[in-house]
């Protein structure tokens, strides 16, 4: 760097030291070989269309609820169910658990245990399946 007659940077080259810095890199990247709690949840589900938005694998972790692959079987069957009845926006009951699906999309918008819905109250719904 050339120094001007003062002993000082000019300002264009400092302005150019610190304006013009090339991005760092994401530090946000998740380690290699670990997984988030939504991956592992996808993945556990196996090649289902069914997934769990942000929310619901919030929900399902808080909650402590653990889905076994029959369970996950069963909840794609409901949401298939649902699709051919042209239900957009589904309860889906099993077991002691109530799921709110987007059915076109085949999201779990939201996960529920028996403790959780104590109102027994489902707004925003146009169909209902047991599984």
């Amino acid at each position: 760097m050339m120094l001007d007659k003062s002993g000082f940077l000019s300002l264009e080259q400092v302005q150019g030291q610190y304006l013009n810095k090339p991005q760092k890199a994401n530090l946000n990247v998740a380690k290699e070989g670990s997984m988030s709690f939504r991956e592992a949840l996808d993945k556990a589900s196996g090649n289902q269309k069914v997934h769990f938005s942000k929310h619901a694998a919030s929900r399902l972790e808080t909650r402590n609820i653990e889905l076994t692959t029959g369970q996950m079987q069963r909840l794609q069957d409901a949401a298939d169910r649902a699709s051919q009845k042209g239900i957009k926006d589904s309860l889906v009951l099993m077991d002691e658990l109530a799921f709110i699906m987007n059915v076109p999309s085949q999201t779990v918008v939201t996960a529920m245990d028996a403790t959780s819905t104590a109102e027994n109250i489902f707004t925003n719904i146009d169909g209902a399946v047991i599984a």
